[in-house]
């Protein structure tokens, strides 16, 4: 059965320039920008996010230099499912949750990622605000809400076949 998290916000509304935000959202918002700070940081000015970018680079070199890649990987996936938990969270209070609301998230962060660049944390940012804008700018377009993922996923066939690596991914050289 679906569910809802309890709003324990209190129910005001901000009015900002014409556009109204309820105090949830204005949370998300918040929440979200410095989660990606936070995971942003975390990756490019650590010794651990040195580690993980090392391992994903070339992970049989990554032990001989004392890297304990097993910590590193058990680190990175508890990272992982702390932005998880921290999305779903800011998910579950603005929508009901029921137990296939993961796909379609699933479904966002696979295109988020590809149109920003895989491998590319700022990219994935990126490809996230733009399917955010197309998907608020779909319906008023075209007056349905039902060709979102139409579009979305146009977007996405459209950047694979004239940009693959996506918006900020860089092509790698490959030596033979």
């Amino acid at each position: 059965e679906p569910r809802v998290i309890p709003n324990l916000l209190p129910g005001t509304d901000l009015q900002i320039g014409g556009i109204t935000l309820s105090m949830a959202q204005l949370l998300t918002i918040v929440v979200s920008a410095v989660a990606m700070i936070i995971l942003d940081a975390i990756v490019r000015k650590t010794r651990v996010g040195i580690a993980m970018r090392a391992i994903s680079w070339d992970s049989r070199i990554v032990p001989l230099m004392g890297v304990p890649i097993d910590r590193i990987i058990s680190i990175t996936f508890a990272l992982g499912a702390a932005v998880a938990a921290v999305g779903g969270t800011m998910f579950g209070m603005a929508y009901q949750m029921d137990p296939y609301m993961g796909i379609r998230i699933g479904w966002w962060a696979f295109i988020s990622a590809v149109v920003g660049g895989i491998g590319n944390i700022r990219g994935a940012m990126l490809g996230g605000f733009v399917l955010g804008f197309v998907e608020i700018l779909t319906p008023t377009l075209l007056r349905s809400s039902s060709y979102r993922d139409m579009v979305a996923f146009s977007l996405l066939l459209l950047l694979l076949v004239f940009r693959p690596t996506g918006i900020l991914g860089r092509p790698a050289a490959q030596k033979i």
